[in-house]
């Protein structure tokens, strides 16, 4: 049965390589995301995409039926989070989740025919949760980048607006001369702006794209300061104190969390080890032959 199954393994790992060097050689070329580059721009779209992409950009319309209208609206929402990491777009998501999933179905029973049923459930573990990995690791980064970058910003913002800068001038003006995922994001919220746009709109969609609630923070301060006709200056630097001090908090927190975990790891790996270090030194100094008095006893 084992030779059987190894035997059409090999055979379905041929083919597909097969049919994999055939798409590669077609030069099969995907279809283009074009609500996202108007939206994002070259900034956030890849011009390139590997094999895998190539591989299951035909199966993505049928991945993207299976997820369901909510499923797909929520990882569009999360692509978007993470900054189309790579150039990555919907459609390359479920072109990925394919091949991925096809791959991980596809050593799930060998690996249950070998007897290692760990194997096999990495390996549907790994066709199942592949793609997201991706989209994890840029929105978390992506996340902390902003809200790093986000209290300067406000300051020099409201800098350059006490200057008698307009509020969108100032805008254009300082993320100008910012790099980095929170200044593509004022970019996209500028061009929206310049489509027709309103800017409370605009604003949204920008609080909407990024799960952080230092984001979420200034649109609402903006949005509330525009109602009541308070000055935009002071009310950036009023949001960039804010920011700073919850981020003081934030840290005093991260360290008295960090106290109890030191403490344990200190109790359960370090003074063990140190007690048998210098047990052993005590039995070794001494010269004390403890094997012939255990053999004699």
């Amino acid at each position: 049965m084992l030779p059987l199954l190894l035997g059409l393994a090999a055979a379905a790992a041929v083919l597909g390589l097969i049919a994999g060097v055939r798409i590669l050689r077609a030069g099969t070329p995907l279809p283009p995301d074009l609500a996202l580059a108007l939206e994002v721009g070259s900034t956030r779209v890849s011009a390139g995409h590997s094999a895998v992409d190539r591989l299951g950009m035909r199966m993505a319309p049928l991945v993207l039926r299976l997820m369901g209208p909510a499923a797909v609206d929520r990882k569009r929402r999360r692509i978007d989070q993470a900054g189309n990491p790579g150039g990555l777009t919907l459609d390359r998501y479920a072109a990925r989740r394919a091949v991925y999933g096809l791959f991980g179905l596809l050593l799930a029973p060998i690996f249950l025919a070998a007897g290692q049923p760990l194997f096999a459930v990495l390996a549907l573990a790994f066709g199942l949760l592949a793609a997201d990995v991706l989209i994890w690791q840029g929105a978390r980064a992506r996340k902390e980048a902003i809200e790093r970058t986000l209290p300067d910003f406000l300051d020099v913002l409201a800098v350059v607006v006490s200057a008698g800068l307009g509020f969108r001038q100032a805008l254009e003006r300082v993320s100008s001369r910012y790099t980095g995922p929170w200044a593509d994001e004022i970019r996209i919220t500028l061009r929206q702006m310049d489509m027709g746009v309103s800017r409370r709109q605009a604003f949204d969609e920008l609080r909407r794209r990024n799960d952080s609630e230092p984001v979420n923070q200034f649109v609402s301060a903006l949005q509330q300061g525009e109602e009541l006709g308070s000055p935009i200056a002071d009310t950036l630097v009023q949001i960039a104190a804010d920011m700073r001090r919850t981020d003081a908090q934030n840290a005093r927190r991260r360290a008295a969390r960090a106290i109890p975990k030191a403490t344990l790891a200190t109790l359960v790996f370090m003074v063990p080890a140190t007690m048998i270090i210098i047990v052993a030194g005590m039995i070794l100094g001494s010269g004390t032959d403890f094997f012939a008095i255990l053999g004699d006893g």
